[in-house]
This record gives structure tokens, C-alpha cells and sequence, in this order.
């Protein structure tokens, strides 16, 4: 497995954490474990002491004498040849009531103690010691009687324990770690499943589906996301196709013209007013042209996220009047007239406002029989200014409304211009206009009118 795949594999994932949360409590009931352990260890030295006390203590405050002292002096030593751990000391000013080995480092360890203390002697392990005084009695005078244990295997028992803990908690974190990553490959199974028969799908095939049925309930809501997203990645597609093919029919029918002419013309010999009119004709195909370029350029900025910058208050219905000053000779050809009613004032870019303005306007007129009349409706509500263009015409499918500003999209499925100038981008640019002022558009046909317009989002303490 490579560097990467060691990355990005969620079951090595799930594994290391697996092995992180068995330290944390391992490492947690260890450390609990041996302190309560070692407090344990700690108090058996004191216990075996104080035991061993009990049992002398009778016996050494009994009698004074010499002899009785002897006894118990040979019953110590037994004691200490069978136990190791156990040595004893006996302090007096008496010669015959001393017992072991009393130096100087001694006196100085139990110097002012009392009761059960730690000592460590030179050359020795360290000792816990119990320190009991003995009035006089009889011959014997005031003794000091010592009790000592050897704490080292004590030591060595918690240093066990220690290393045992330790053992056992790699062990646990190495199990645990394994037996999570062999536990993360089952429940990632299905996930795995799911990647494969995701990648089976790649165009044509964009209208299969995941099988979200038989998935656990994790998964179930990604199949869906994932299906739905599949969805418009298919949608996406097949308008990229249609563009496409939209794109390449409308740049063909110029540009074959321009050949088609060129072509004539230099066959033979031509006048000077043939070829006037040769140029004049290329030149009406390259403006189309250009304006189709100009155009996409436009649709391919705005896709990009473009926004509306310069913007000023301005009042709408003056902005249509400019409008149709503009567009006088295309209406007065057309026989149509315009009727313009309502008033709002919106922030905008007077420049695309007006572009759009046209394209509506255009749109209408190019669908208005003669003698009909174009209604221009603008009014504010609930915050939003909307503007709507309507016009007398036939009616549009409800299938084709939602469509209408998509890119070179045409109700009549031959995809012929109704005119030269009509290149089937009018409505998707304004759409883009619309996003890039933060509004929408909508179409509506019904009663034997169709309204296309713009919605805009104004500030409602404006």
C-alpha cells in the first residue's frame, strides 16, 4: 500500500483511531489499577512489621533478666536466618541487652524517631522500620527495640506490575488497533461497493443510478445526494450537448453563407457594384457573427460570477421610454405599438438594464402579429420590483416555459431564426442580467397573452 492509499484509507483511519481510544483507556485503568496496587504494596512492609511486633511485643516486656533476654536474643536470630528480609536492633546501656549490629549511621537514622520510619543505610536496601521503647525492668535498663524489613521486593514487585500494565496495554492497543481495521474494512464494505459501481458511471451511461435499497442507513442519504447530484450533472450534460450542437448550427449558417458568396464572386469576372454588393452581404454575416461571439463572451462572464457594480437608483419607466426610442423603427416595421404602466425606483446598471430591456422588447415585438399592442407592467411588492413585458400571441407549452432562457433554446425544434438578427441568446442574457443584479426572470403564458420579465430585490426601508 502506498504512501498515499496509507492516507486516504478511512478503515487505516478508523484503526489508528481504534488504537488511540484502546491507549486512552488502557493508559486510564493501567494508571488506576497500579496506584491502587501500589498503595496496597506500600502498606504490606507496615502491616508485616506491626504483625511481627504483636507477636514479640509480650515476650520482651515480660521479664528483665539476663537469661530471658538470651532466649530471646537466639530466638531473633532464628528468625532472621529464616527471613532474610527481617533484621533486629536492640539499644541499651547495658552490654547484655544489645542486639545486631549498632553503628554510628544507625544511631544517627533513628536519632528523635519514632514509630514505623524509613531508613536507608549505607550498603544496604532501603528498610522500613518500627522503633519501640521499653521502659526498665529488673536488671535490664530503658532499651530501645527496632524492627526492620527489607523494602526492595516490594519495589520489584510494583516494577513488575509496572512492566506487566505496559505489556499488556501494547498488546491491547495492537489488538485493538487490528481487530478496528479489520472491523472498518467490514463496515466499509458497502461503501466500497458503492465507489465501484460509482465509477462505472461516465457518459453515456449518466442516467444510471446507485442502489441506495440494500445500503445501511448511513448511506442511505448519500446514494440520494449522490443520485440526486448525478441528476443534474445528466441535466448539465445533455444542455452542454445541445449547446454544443446550437453553437456549431449557428456559427455554420453564416459562415457558410460567407463561403457560399465568395466563392460565386470568384468564379468570374464580377462588376464593381457585384462585388459592393458580395461585401455588403459577408459584412451583415460577419456582424452576426460578432454579435453571436459578443454574446457567448458575455453568458461565459456571467457564469463566472460576474456582478452588476455600478449601480444607481433609477426610476424604470423613463429607462423603457429611452428603450423604445431606440427600438422605434424595429416597432413602427413590425406595426405594434407599447403600452408602458406603473412606475418603481431599483438600483441598477443602466447599461445591462437596458440590454435587457431590448432583448425583452425584441422578443415581444418578434412574436406580436401586426396591429397588437405590447403591454410594459412595472409595480413594487413585498419588497421585490418586477417588471413584466406581455404580449398577444400563441400559446406556449408549459413544458417549454421553464426552458425559454436557456442558450439557443427554441420552442420550434427546427432551430430556424424567425429572423437574421435572432441567434437564440436574447432571453439567456437576460437571465445573466437578472443573476447579476441578485433577481430572477420568469414566463408565463395563459389567456392568450405571454409575460416574460425580471424580478429585483430592492431594500424595503428604500
Amino acid at each position: 500500500m502506498t504512501r498515499a492509499e496509507l492516507t486516504a484509507s478511512m478503515s487505516l483511519r478508523l484503526g489508528v483511531l481504534f488504537a488511540l481510544v484502546a491507549l486512552a483507556v488502557f493508559a486510564l485503568i493501567g494508571w488506576a489499577l497500579y496506584v491502587q496496587v501500589d498503595n496496597n504494596l506500600s502498606d504490606l512492609p507496615k502491616a508485616e512489621l506491626q504483625a511481627r511486633y504483636s507477636v514479640l511485643e509480650p515476650a520482651l516486656g515480660r521479664d528483665g533478666s539476663p537469661e530471658h533476654w538470651a532466649r530471646i536474643s537466639n530466638r531473633l536470630h532464628l528468625l532472621a536466618n529464616e527471613d532474610r528480609r527481617l533484621q533486629f536492633w536492640a539499644l541499651s546501656d547495658d552490654a547484655r541487652f544489645q542486639l545486631g549490629q549498632i553503628d554510628d549511621n544507625l544511631r544517627a537514622g533513628i536519632d528523635g524517631q519514632s514509630g514505623i520510619i524509613d531508613l536507608q543505610l549505607p550498603g544496604h536496601c532501603p528498610q522500613k522500620v518500627l522503633i519501640s521503647e521499653f521502659p526498665a525492668l529488673d536488671q535490664r535498663p530503658p532499651m530501645r527495640f527496632l524492627i526492620a524489613i527489607d523494602t526492595s521486593t516490594f519495589k520489584q514487585a510494583r516494577h513488575a506490575l509496572l512492566v506487566a500494565l505496559g505489556a499488556l496495554g501494547a498488546l491491547g492497543v495492537v489488538l485493538a488497533s487490528v481487530l478496528g481495521y479489520w472491523v472498518a474494512r467490514i463496515g466499509l464494505k458497502p461503501l466500497r461497493a458503492l465507489s465501484a459501481e460509482a465509477q462505472s458511471l461516465a457518459p453515456p451511461r449518466l442516467s444510471a443510478r446507485l442502489s441506495g435499497a440494500a445500503q445501511p442507513a448511513e448511506l442511505q442519504q448519500f446514494v440520494s445526494a449522490f443520485n440526486d447530484a448525478l441528476a443534474r450533472v445528466e441535466t448539465a450534460y445533455s444542455r452542454l450537448e445541445s449547446f454544443n450542437a446550437d453553437v456549431a448550427h449557428e456559427l455554420r449558417s453564416p459562415l457558410t453563407n460567407l463561403i457560399g458568396q465568395t466563392q460565386v464572386a470568384l468564379t468570374r469576372g464580377r462588376s464593381a457594384e457585384h462585388y459592393f454588393e458580395v461585401l455588403q452581404s459577408n459584412l451583415e454575416e460577419l456582424e452576426r457573427l460578432r454579435s453571436i461571439i459578443n454574446d457567448m463572451l458575455f453568458l461565459a462572464s456571467a457564469d463566472q460570477g460576474s456582478k452588476a457594480t455600478r449601480l444607481v437608483s433609477t426610476a424604470l419607466a423613463p429607462e423603457v421610454a429611452t428603450t423604445l426610442d431606440y427600438l422605434d423603427l424595429i416597432l413602427e416595421e413590425a406595426q405594434v405599438s407599447v403600452q408602458v404602466q406603473g412606475d418603481a425606483e431599483v438600483r441598477i446598471e443602466t447599461a445591462l438594464w437596458r440590454r435587457a430591456l431590448i432583448n425583452l422588447l425584441h422578443n415581444a415585438v418578434q412574436h406580436t402579429p401586426a396591429g397588437g399592442v405590447i403591454e410594459v407592467n412595472i409595480e413594487r411588492r413585498d419588497g421585490e420590483v418586477i417588471l413584466a413585458v406581455c404580449n398577444p400571441g400563441e400559446r406556449i407549452a408549459e413544458e417549454h416555459l421553464a426552458s425559454l432562457f436557456e442558450r439557443f433554446y427554441r420552442v420550434d425544434p427546427s432551430r430556424n431564426s424567425s429572423s437574421a438578427g435572432n441567434h437564440g441568446l436574447g432571453l439567456a442574457i437576460v437571465k445573466a442580467i437578472a443573476q447579476m443584479h441578485g433577481g430572477s426572470v420568469f414566463a408565463e403564458s395563459r389567456d392568450g397573452l405571454n409575460r416574460f420579465g425580471l424580478v429585483l430585490k430592492v431594500d424595503k426601508s428604500a
